[in-house]
């Protein structure tokens, strides 16, 4: 007897996204993928192609328009805004291209505060933030600035902020675009160690290194 496959992480379900209300708004359409645990998953393709739009759309941070998201064999996408807002905050982390720090905060509160909205004590993110800074090699105080770091540095405490309350999906979206080669394979490795606990990552990426590092590869093609 077969054993049955076992439940995806993530699984996109024919989806499809319009950013308009007129037919030409087409985005895409039927749409299906699966993300397992454990792995990494690199989506590629041409600029234009919709890479970081399903990305953004796998992530619960934009609507779909037809089809089905499910997590861990649970449909998430018709959920109401503060369940939906509930999920990315406990289940997801997120890398963007620039970082997306806030510069009125410091290093240390950058990397804790999404975590702190689920409830966690301070001193024990405070712990945790510090060890991921020392692993990822972010070597400036704690109580700096992000102004006042490297853009290499930036992109590593950004995966510090996406790490700390070790979610069950990564998604990044050209994480490594902006770093020199050094300092993405400090932040790739900091990811594969995340997948090694039974995690998934889901990587939009332009670079053939970063794809080839990956476990899987999705490959889209020009609208």
């Amino acid at each position: 007897m077969t054993p049955a496959a076992e439940t995806p992480l993530l699984h996109a379900r024919n989806i499809g996204f319009r950013y308009g209300r007129r037919e030409s708004d087409y985005r895409f359409d039927d749409w299906t993928a699966s993300f397992p645990r454990g792995a990494v998953t690199a989506l590629t393709g041409p600029s234009g192609c919709g890479k970081s739009t399903r990305l953004y759309l796998l992530a619960l941070m934009l609507r779909i328009s037809s089809g089905s998201i499910e997590l861990d064999g649970e449909r998430v996408d018709d959920l109401p805004d503060g369940a939906r807002a509930a999920l990315r905050a406990n289940r997801f982390g997120f890398i963007f291209q620039d970082a997306a720090l806030d510069t009125s905060r410091t290093v240390l509160d950058n990397v804790v505060e999404t975590a702190l909205y689920r409830g966690e004590r301070k001193r024990d993110l405070h712990t945790r933030a510090r060890e991921l800074l020392d692993e990822l090699g972010v070597a400036v105080p704690a109580d700096r600035k992000p102004g006042e770091v490297s853009g290499g540095q930036a992109q590593r405490i950004a995966t510090c902020r996406a790490l700390i309350g070790r979610p069950d999906v990564i998604v990044a979206d050209e994480p490594t675009g902006n770093l020199d080669p050094a300092s993405a394979q400090v932040l790739l490795g900091a990811l594969r160690r995340h997948t090694d606990q039974g995690a998934g990552v889901i990587i939009v990426t332009h670079d053939p290194g970063v794809a080839a590092w990956a476990d899987h590869r999705i490959e889209l093609s020009a609208s």
